[in-house]
């Protein structure tokens, strides 16, 4: 299973960016797709998750701002629909694959960059 994130980049705070991952390999069965971030110094932490369902889960820092959503006609694409960007939120965001069985895979990362 391959990951491939895009769409990070340099914005003003208050600004928007959109991030794509896109899944592709042998995936039989997807529990849930999400963004894990990681500023420069701290832990990688939850952004945001969307499960198979449709279920959301998003860390309390960017609820309200970040939406997470899934192409349905391909259920394996997942976007990050990041609004009123803060400087805060400058890191590198991950793509999050966990399958049915557990398994778990990441994308390379995308660099946001939010400048005040």
């Amino acid at each position: 299973v391959q990951l491939q994130a895009s769409g990070g980049g340099l914005v003003q705070a208050g600004g928007s960016l959109r991030l794509s991952c896109a899944a592709s390999g042998s995936i039989f069965s997807i529990n849930s797709m999400g963004w894990h971030r990681q500023a420069p110094g701290k832990q990688r932490e939850l952004a945001a998750v969307i499960l198979t369902g449709g279920s959301t889960n998003y860390a309390d820092s960017v609820k309200g701002r970040f939406t997470i959503t899934r192409d349905n006609a391909r259920g394996t694409v997942v976007y990050l629909q990041m609004n009123d960007l803060k400087s805060e939120d400058t890191a590198v965001y991950y793509c999050k694959l966990v399958s049915r069985a557990g398994s778990v895979y990441w994308g390379q990362g995308t660099q946001v960059t939010v400048s005040s």
